[in-house]
């Protein structure tokens, strides 16, 4: 298997140093260079820039934010590592690559040819510090790697250094995601970070810590499959230990924003800003107590919906952007376009340097599609599901689906409703709303050969026509 996968990967870049970019080493050396720094589990709003200095200070992120695009509503293509960072190094679904679990079987490198490589073609010196947590082989798609998740000198050393050539690196941090040890009263890998004050000089409770009103069951069946799972024991939390749960994340938040401050000082020392795109992006969010959830993996906007600034300093200007976007599909195209390389031929997602430009296309979609598949569970009452599940984001309403369960869709106004604690799918108010959205889905579907969510269509119309 490893001597297939090799010798498609020695063909793979052999085609690519041919036709992938055809580029001069003048042309190479006009070209920006590209900083990617993902951290690891950080909610879209968990940066002070988002919500206020009041129990959260991020002064590094919020220097990105101050003189770049920062996208309001990206979402992951899978709110879990290993299929969220394998769709954005591919920039293919996971239902394309097949990559749904934390599993790593690896892929096949020729029908999905990763960022690094693609990159390497064009010219770039490429170099990834940190977490990988891919089905690739790291040292076949990056020339320099080190992995040190919890410092951001191994990136910063290889920004400052003396090149000929423009850099593609990739900066990859653990936290916040030691949360997941926090709340098992484990030891943290990356240092500790305190004992939590009293509960009330904790952040405040979070307003949708309930359960949403008319859950689908599918849910209910996993919220207490999980909570039962000694991964996640948060089943008997008090509402004080949320309290102090939400502490503790913020706290790892800034552990892990001085770390991007390394990394943004040694660009700055380097002299090589204002000709870097510096991207910024998670790749998943955390739960930290809505509707009783902790982690990831579920389609709740605190697990799906991720940090993302685009900031090229002088090029980009300061703002916050509304379009739709993923991190899983857009992140490779916008890479190239900002580059000027032609990306992989077929990818499904679309360029958002526009955007990042301020300079809207008017060419990103109605919605944006988000996958699951929920394993890691515990029997409950002698039955054990691992469904699989889509969520389509569109400009208003948010529609989830599970191939598991007897009320098996969700519908949210998230104008109206961005705590998601209602779900609208059986209101007959809201029937046309819920076809329209079945219909995105089923577009999507058609389009991008996912036979999966066609299924769940198909199970549902049967039997809700």
């Amino acid at each position: 298997m490893r001597a297939r996968i090799f010798a498609a990967t020695v063909a793979y870049v052999a085609t690519m140093l041919v036709t992938a970019a055809g580029v001069s080493a003048a042309d190479a050396d006009a070209k920006p260079n590209v900083l990617i720094i993902i951290t690891d589990q950080q909610f879209a709003d968990a940066m002070s820039c988002a919500v206020g200095r009041r129990y959260l200070h991020t002064p590094n992120m919020d220097a990105l934010a101050e003189t770049g695009m920062r996208f309001t509503r990206a979402y992951c293509a899978n709110p879990l590592c290993v299929p969220s960072r394998t769709a954005m190094f591919s920039g293919r679904y996971p239902h394309e690559t097949g990559v749904q679990t934390n599993d790593r079987t690896p892929i096949d490198p020729a029908r999905f040819p990763d960022l690094g490589r693609w990159f390497q073609a064009a010219g770039y010196e490429t170099g990834y510090f940190g977490k990988w947590h891919m089905p690739y082989q790291q040292k076949l798609c990056f020339e320099t790697c080190e992995k040190n998740v919890y410092s951001g000198e191994p990136a910063a050393r290889f920004i400052r250094a003396e090149r000929d050539r423009p850099f593609l690196a990739v900066a990859s941090f653990m936290n916040p995601h030691n949360i997941c040890e926090w709340s098992r009263g484990q030891r943290l890998p990356g240092g500790s970070v305190g004992e939590p004050p009293p509960p009330e000089a904790c952040p405040p409770l979070l307003p949708n810590l309930a359960p949403p009103r008319h859950e689908t069951d599918i849910m209910t069946h996993m919220r207490k499959a999980y909570q039962g799972h000694r991964l996640f024991p948060v089943g008997h939390f008090t509402e004080d230990k949320w309290r102090q749960y939400r502490w503790a994340y913020y706290r790892l938040v800034e552990k892990v924003d001085r770390h991007v401050g390394t990394v943004l000082d040694a660009l700055r020392q380097s002299g090589r800003e204002e000709n870097t795109v510096v991207v910024f992006l998670s790749d998943h969010g955390e739960c930290h107590g809505v509707h009783g959830w902790n982690q990831k993996t579920v389609f709740y906007d605190e697990a799906a919906r991720v940090p993302l600034i685009i900031r090229q300093k002088g090029t980009t200007p300061a703002g916050t952007c509304d379009a739709l976007a993923s991190t899983g599909v857009d992140l490779m195209p916008t890479l190239c376009d900002f580059a000027g390389i032609d990306p992989p031929p077929g990818l499904p997602g679309r360029s958002l340097k526009p955007d990042a430009l301020g300079k809207p296309s008017g060419t990103d979609g109605d919605y944006v599609v988000v996958e699951n598949h929920l394993v890691q569970c515990v029997e409950v009452g002698g039955v054990m599901l691992k469904p699989q599940g889509r969520m389509v984001r569109s400009q208003r309403y948010k529609y989830c689906i599970y191939d598991e369960g007897k009320r098996c869709e969700s519908l949210v106004d998230m104008q109206h409703d961005p705590g998601e604690t209602n779900n609208l799918a059986a209101d007959p108010e809201a029937r046309d709303v819920l076809l329209q959205h079945r219909g995105y889905l089923q577009e999507f579907a058609k389009c991008h050969n996912d036979g999966v969510a066609l299924g769940m269509l198909e199970a549902v119309n049967a039997t809700k026509p």
